[in-house]
């Protein structure tokens, strides 16, 4: 098996990435250019500053070597790594090819879920801190969303309040809600006791779940991914999961996703609903990309990345654990850092806009909180060489926290 370098700094310039290329575009969502003398780096976007596998970008070569590029099935291959990767790194052991849909995009298929159990108008139930992405599809399309904010604990560990989540969904005649697992920008990895008492909450109540299972590869040492839909049998035929190789292999860009819905008749209204709202249709590359990723050299490569994101936090929370005044839950799964400054905008009179726009001022390429329903707060990607992420915290020491 071969041994991957995670340590040099991939140049993406020009190369159709929108983490380096889009900064400085003045739209209050990239981070400005820094000051003469720094160089920016790219914390704000959830993708990879990686290369990836060697079996993906050999998949897609091998595919493009052939001239022909028409109209086409999935394979029986793709189907079979799908329930191959799902039995070994899932421990999902009974997905049937039936049960697997294709999905141009996780929140493609979350707002085809959405429309077979709600109608414009209707209330959605969803954790806070928020992912960006439901909250656009959400009110892009008319829903009305209801938070359930999750509470840190004594150990400032992320957790649900579940008596919260039973009063909103009564409250407001809910019947559908978003589960995240890993929890994006909390990084949290639900246990199976959470789940469980996530879903009994659900089943009271006759909600829906539609699960977004896109980090669900990126599982940190020492902790253990339960799939939403393996908790019950009421979970197995009431929870749409929603999946796909892109955050754990750096291919958001090929497009392409998928869904694990076991109900037959849920799963022929929203493939219907799909094929009606978008062109939802596979591209041919994205589709051996897939394979190779979901391949042994894939295994291979993962394994290796998993303790290099688990050294980068180490290092992140090496200095964050000594500035004053902010705070952090250490990530369980996905390679973001989700950073508290309330304390330390308090202390030091600053807003959130002006504390944002000192760490762009300075290289450092971080993502406000506010678009995750987290005002006081930063995210941060760490899915960079180690070089990297001290440089950003770093500058974070010397010209932000401590100045």
């Amino acid at each position: 098996m071969k041994k991957y370098d995670f340590t040099k700094l991939l140049d993406r310039h020009g190369h159709d990435a929108l983490a380096v290329d889009a900064i400085g575009a003045g739209d209050g969502f990239a981070p400005d250019k820094a000051k003469e003398g720094f160089d920016t780096v790219p914390m704000w976007i959830a993708d990879m500053n990686f290369p990836t596998a060697d079996s993906i970008t050999d998949a897609i070569i091998k595919r493009a070597q052939h001239p022909a590029f028409g109209y086409f099935e999935a394979s029986d291959e793709y189907y079979q790594a799908i329930i191959d990767w799902h039995k070994e790194r899932k421990g999902v052991d009974d997905l049937p090819r039936e049960a697997i849909g294709y999905e141009n995009g996780v929140l493609g298929g979350v707002l085809s879920a959405l429309k077979v159990f709600a109608s414009a108008g209707d209330k959605v139930l969803v954790h806070s801190p928020t992912y960006i992405g439901f909250t656009h599809v959400l009110k892009d399309n008319g829903y009305q969303i209801v938070h359930s904010p999750l509470k840190q604990d004594e150990n400032g560990v992320w957790r649900m309040d579940y008596e919260d989540m039973d009063k909103k969904i009564k409250e407001n005649q809910i019947h559908v809600a978003i589960f995240c697992n890993p929890h994006n920008p909390c990084g949290r990895v639900w246990t199976e006791e959470e789940i469980k008492k996530a879903i009994e909450v659900y089943e009271h109540n006759d909600c829906w779940v539609i699960s977004d299972g896109i980090w669900s590869d990126l599982i940190l040492p020492g902790h253990h991914l339960t799939t939403v839909q393996s908790v019950s049998d009421w979970a197995k035929e009431h929870v749409l999961a929603f999946y796909a190789p892109s955050k754990t292999f750096n291919l958001a860009g090929l497009i392409g996703s998928y869904h694990v819905i076991y109900n037959k008749a849920i799963r022929e209204r929203v493939e219907s609903i799909s094929a009606k709202l978008v062109y939802n249709s596979m591209n041919v590359l994205s589709e051996h990309a897939l394979i190779g990723a979901y391949s042994a050299e894939g295994k291979n490569w993962l394994d290796q990345l998993l303790p290099v994101l688990q050294d980068n936090v180490d290092l992140a929370f090496s200095y964050i654990d000594k500035f004053d005044g902010v705070t952090a839950a250490r990530p369980e799964g996905t390679y973001m850092v989700l950073l508290d400054c309330q304390e330390w905008l308090e202390k030091h009179q600053m807003t959130q806009p002006e504390l944002l726009k000192l760490g762009w001022d300075y290289g450092i390429g971080w993502q406000d909180g506010k678009l995750f329903e987290a005002p006081t707060t930063f995210r941060l990607n760490l899915a960079s060489p180690s070089s990297q992420i001290k440089k950003a915290f770093d500058r974070m020491d010397k010209y932000v926290f401590n100045r």
